[in-house]
Parts: structure tokens; C-alpha cells; sequence
């Protein structure tokens, strides 16, 4: 299968440190979300290409919100003909607690529509049935399928809150016993869905859903994170420069080993920094 060239890879690797972060993953500022969608987009190929080649199977889990569609758009193009995704299971990280797959803001259908159904040989996929009658029993459910092993490859976002999937601030705990559970949703969290477009209103937002807990980010191999836009530059800021808390729950980002995070300008304008790559 095709390798990109080490002249691609170069300019999507630049340190942090270097960017005088204190802490934390490596950073790659893009000057518009198309090119960030499309480096993030590299990596992960990249990644894939050297998971499958020392191991049959990997293990992905994808965020699934619009911040996302360039990212996933590119992946789906440039992974063609470069990874077989027969050989990966395919998770998602959250799902509200009352809408069905088939609903246009479920984020199984939004997985299947901007990404699934664009690969020929698409991933076995897990779902998450945030419809299911018992959601304590759905959370033990897909807990069970996450414990089975780490995750080769986490590719995720920041929420505005600075939330990771929906472990917003009132309700996330760094070190939860439990893989995924049920929560309350902040108003943040929902405002951004109204934001994002997904929901006309405030309230038809619901108010509770089922995530996947920090644990299980910080337990994957690797983590690609893709945050673009001006309605992030605050939660991004404080995920790069602010205390590790709940506070802000992606802070907690900063002490994975191998997290390489993905911004555009917009989202990257309250760090002071630039594209060194223009």
C-alpha cells in the first residue's frame, strides 16, 4: 500500500515545546480548517498504515460532530486504496439518550453519512443505542466491547466547554471506575449543539446522553484531536496553557504521551501563535 512522502509527514509534525506550550501534545496550526481536515487526515493514514502493518486488526474511535467534516471527509478519500478497513472496528464516544439512529443529529447517523458509507469496505461498526429502554445496561454494554482492549487510535475534539465527547465539566471525573455512563448535559454543551446547527433551539436539545469516560482516552495508544474555529480558541487556549482540572475537562489531554492536536487559525487565535508551515 502507498506511504506518504517524509516532506508531507514533516509538515504535520512540530513540536509543542517548541511553540512555547508548557506541556502537552504536539500541536500543528493550519490556516484554514480544509488544510488542518487534510493533515489530520495524513496522521491518521499514517497511523493505520503502521498499526496494520505489525498487527491484523486495530481498534478506532471517532468523534462525531461538524467540527469533524473536513477531517472524516479527507480520511475517507485518502485512505482509499491505502487501508482496508475490514481489518477495524469502528467506535463512537457519546450519543444522546433518546434519539434514535435514523434522528439527523444522531451521531450514528452522522458517522454513517459523513464517513461509513463513503469507504468500499467499511469498518465492523459498534454503536452506541442511546435509545436503548435501560441506559445503565447500554452504558455496561459498550463498556464491555471498550475493556476489551486500548484503543490503537482515539481521533477526537474539544468541545467549547473544553469538554472531551460529553464528559462536560460538572459531570467529568479523571479517574472514573466506569468506561461509559449516563449524564446531565450542561448548558454549554447544549448551546453548542444549537451552535453547530444540529438543533434549531435550545430546547430541543436533550438534556441527557451516554459517554465514553477520560479513562478510556487516556488508556489509547494514540490521539488525534481536530479543533477548529473561533468558538474553540477559548477552550483551546485553556487546554494548552491552563492548570490540569476538571475546569477544563481536555486539559487532561496534556499528559497523554502520544496526542498530536490539530487547529486552524481561527481556533488557534488566542494562543498567539502561527502557521509555520505557510
Amino acid at each position: 500500500m502507498a506511504a506518504f512522502s517524509h516532506s508531507i509527514l514533516n509538515h504535520i509534525y512540530m513540536s509543542a515545546s517548541s511553540s512555547n506550550f508548557p506541556s502537552g501534545p504536539l500541536v500543528n496550526i493550519a490556516p484554514d480548517r480544509a488544510t488542518m481536515g487534510y493533515r489530520a487526515a495524513v496522521h491518521v493514514v499514517q497511523v493505520l498504515q503502521t498499526t496494520l502493518a505489525r498487527q491484523a486488526t486495530a481498534r478506532v474511535m471517532f468523534a462525531c460532530a461538524p467540527s469533524q467534516n473536513e477531517f472524516l471527509a479527507e480520511l475517507a478519500t485518502l485512505s482509499a486504496g491505502v487501508i482496508d478497513w475490514s481489518h477495524i472496528t469502528a467506535f463512537h464516544m457519546d450519543e444522546y439518550a433518546v434519539l434514535p439512529a435514523t434522528h439527523p443529529a444522531s451521531f450514528r447517523h452522522y458517522l454513517s453519512h459523513h464517513f461509513l458509507t463513503r469507504l468500499p469496505r467499511p469498518p465492523t461498526f459498534e454503536p452506541i443505542a442511546g435509545e436503548a429502554p435501560d441506559p445503565a445496561a447500554e452504558c455496561a454494554r459498550y463498556a464491555r466491547l471498550l475493556d476489551t482492549a486500548p484503543f490503537d487510535l482515539i481521533c477526537l475534539g474539544i468541545g467549547e466547554n473544553g469538554h472531551i465527547a460529553f464528559n462536560d465539566p460538572p459531570v467529568v471525573d479523571f479517574a472514573d471506575v466506569q468506561s461509559v455512563k449516563l449524564v446531565q448535559l450542561d448548558q454549554a454543551c447544549r448551546q453548542q449543539q444549537v451552535n453547530d446547527g444540529c438543533f434549531a433551539n435550545l430546547a430541543t436539545v436533550p438534556s441527557r446522553a451516554l459517554t465514553v469516560t477520560i479513562p478510556v482516552f487516556l488508556r489509547a495508544h494514540r490521539l488525534s484531536i481536530v479543533a477548529p474555529g473561533l468558538r474553540k480558541a477559548a477552550a483551546v487556549r485553556a487546554t494548552l496553557r491552563d492548570p490540569i482540572s476538571t475546569a477544563c475537562p481536555a486539559t487532561i489531554l496534556r499528559t497523554h504521551e502520544q496526542a498530536l492536536l490539530f487547529l486552524d487559525r481561527d481556533s488557534a487565535a488566542e494562543l498567539g501563535e502561527s502557521d509555520p508551515f505557510r
